[in-house]
């Protein structure tokens, strides 16, 4: 083993995995990344881990369920949801409370055409890195 190939070995990782969370496989080399987030007012409006939730929430039909699923408080999740809606001009989630099953929770139409525009724009700028 070479010198070069020894000290290679020694550098830590600390645990740190960037492909698996951002939803893509690791590439071996030097490798150009970017996050695409949308902000409006200069507050952050929608960004990976909000879709991620939103796309949850439309599956699951919880809020409570899409945070476990994420490993996320649902303290946390709850102020995103707030925070979108109150940012979006109508409401992208929905809340309906009571029932004999209790409530649920579901994606607006505009909600779903938000994650939809996002996925697309963050494709597009990923495709342009990439060429």
């Amino acid at each position: 083993m070479s010198k070069n190939e020894r000290s290679n070995n020694l550098i830590p990782e600390f645990g740190v995995r960037h492909g698996a969370r951002s939803g893509h496989e690791p590439e071996m080399g030097v490798v150009l990344r970017s996050k695409v987030w949308l902000e409006k007012d200069g507050k952050l409006f929608m960004g990976w881990g909000r879709v991620t939730l939103l796309e949850r929430i439309d599956k699951l039909g919880s809020i409570s369920a899409a945070a476990r699923s994420m490993k996320l408080a649902y303290r946390n999740a709850w102020l995103w949801v707030e925070a979108m809606n109150r940012l979006a001009a109508t409401p992208l989630v929905v809340k309906s409370i009571g029932g004999r099953r209790g409530g649920n929770t579901h994606l607006t139409d505009e909600g779903r055409r938000i994650v939809k525009e996002y996925l697309e724009k963050r494709t597009q700028i990923r495709d342009i890195l990439n060429q």
